[in-house]
């Protein structure tokens, strides 16, 4: 998807953040001091992206063991998070991409979570749980 181009040629990010950075200019034209460890202002967002990426990755990994401890048990949970494989991984971290990425990218992902969710509840609740529960108890027996 080609991003629009305005009468200059310029994007309207770039725009955006040319204006961005003449503001802080003007702001901080006395301090000049790069925030973080390094003064070099690359290294710091280098350093900033890592523990952001990292802590989201412990965030997202204890939400999903701490969902599934409630009904498998702590060691069984962990397995099935720990034990997914590379084409999961992918999976979910493409459809996240997409969702993030554009308004009919989130619309679609969205409607197909509803449509899944839609599916799922004209099963009976007994079938949909044993369904489920077959996918992950196989999980836990990939290790």
């Amino acid at each position: 998807m080609a991003r629009k181009k305005d009468s200059r040629g310029k994007h309207a990010t770039d725009r955006l953040g040319a204006a961005v950075d003449a503001a802080g200019d003007k702001l901080h034209s006395e301090n000049r001091d790069v925030a973080g460890p390094s003064p070099n202002p690359a290294t710091n967002l280098l350093i900033h992206d890592v523990l952001l990426r990292s802590g989201g990755r412990l965030l997202r990994i204890g939400l999903e063991k701490g969902l599934l401890s409630n009904r498998y048990g702590g060691s069984t949970a962990k397995r099935m998070v720990e034990n997914r494989s590379m084409v999961q991984n992918l999976a979910t971290f493409a459809i996240a991409r997409l969702a993030t990425r554009s308004i009919p990218g989130a619309v679609l992902v969205g409607g197909g979570l509803l449509a899944k969710t839609l599916l799922d509840r004209r099963q009976s609740r007994r079938a949909a749980r044993r369904k489920g529960d077959k996918a992950l108890r196989e999980q836990t027996k990939e290790s």
